[in-house]
């Protein structure tokens, strides 16, 4: 399936009204079905799906993702179906965490069971990476430049990785978009995974606000820092405080703001010393 499509619109300015197109991201059904049984429905872009496989497998605690012996999207009348197979051994795990709710874009707990399950606490972080302002705003500035469909859509979210031994001074290593912010987030996680790159070796960076569920997938990857565009919910907040996790938000090239944990943003380092210890 295609990720975006041309749509006729009608166009209207000052000069009064005429016929356009619209290039717009595509938003389709992807159930997410371990062992033959749907665990998730999420509106999801039809791209990266295998990295959503492995992400959503990690961030929702389903299973180790080292696990995965295989992953198949397939595609139906309806959407996709990812088909995800793991050791029976997991059997147990999956029938606790079983999510069987259709989840609307920007919702990340659709289907929970649970005010337990949409509440637990966020993974501990821990690792000695620091940043200065400067990388942070770099950060900011970096993520658009690895935004395609943003680019055409003009309506999807995006979620990348920025380590700042990257380059000289750092760089984003990895980006992913979806019309979900979550969505976007699992798909970086398992791009990360596929890669062989630890979340705690760089930030995560995203075009959202921060709520309670990219908090926890955050601390899933184990990257000790998660910035983005706008700002964090209260309840964020808490979690991430309890969990070591630097949140950072409203990032704009001029300014940011440090919510949780502001001992990871340092000043400026000497000429050639580095912020990863």
């Amino acid at each position: 399936m295609k990720a975006v499509a041309a749509h006729p619109v009608s166009r209207v300015t000052a000069g009064g009204m005429a016929g356009a197109s619209r290039v717009l991201p595509e938003e389709v059904a992807v159930a997410l079905s371990y062992n033959g049984g749907t665990q998730a429905v999420m509106m999801a872009s039809p791209g990266d799906l295998e990295d959503f496989a492995r992400g959503f497998t990690l961030t929702e605690g389903i299973a180790d993702p080292a696990r995965i012996e295989s992953i198949t999207p397939v595609e139906t009348a309806l959407g996709i179906d990812l088909q995800i197979w793991l050791p029976e051994a997991d059997a147990a795990r999956l029938a606790e965490r079983r999510r069987n709710g259709a989840g609307p874009v920007g919702c990340g707990l659709c289907g929970i069971e649970s005010l337990d399950q949409a509440l637990r606490p966020a993974t501990p972080v821990s690792g000695d990476l620091t940043l200065t302002a400067d990388q942070v705003r770099q950060a900011v500035a970096d993520l658009p430049r690895h935004q395609p469909l943003h680019d055409l859509a003009r309506s999807v979210h995006a979620a990348g990785f920025w380590r700042p031994d990257a380059g000289q001074g750092g760089g984003l290593v990895l980006a992913r978009e979806d019309v979900g912010r979550h969505n976007a987030l699992d798909k970086l996680a398992g791009g990360l995974l596929a890669q062989g790159l630890a979340g705690n070796s760089g930030v995560v960076v995203m075009t959202s606000r921060v709520s309670v569920d990219l908090v926890q997938k955050a601390c899933r990857i184990g990257a000790p820092v998660l910035i983005a565009v706008s700002a964090p919910t209260g309840a964020a907040l808490t979690l991430a405080e309890a969990a070591g996790l630097t949140v950072i938000g409203l990032a704009r090239a001029e300014s940011f703001e440090i919510f949780t944990h502001p001992g990871r943003i340092v000043p400026a380092a000497p000429r050639g010393q580095s912020h990863v210890a």
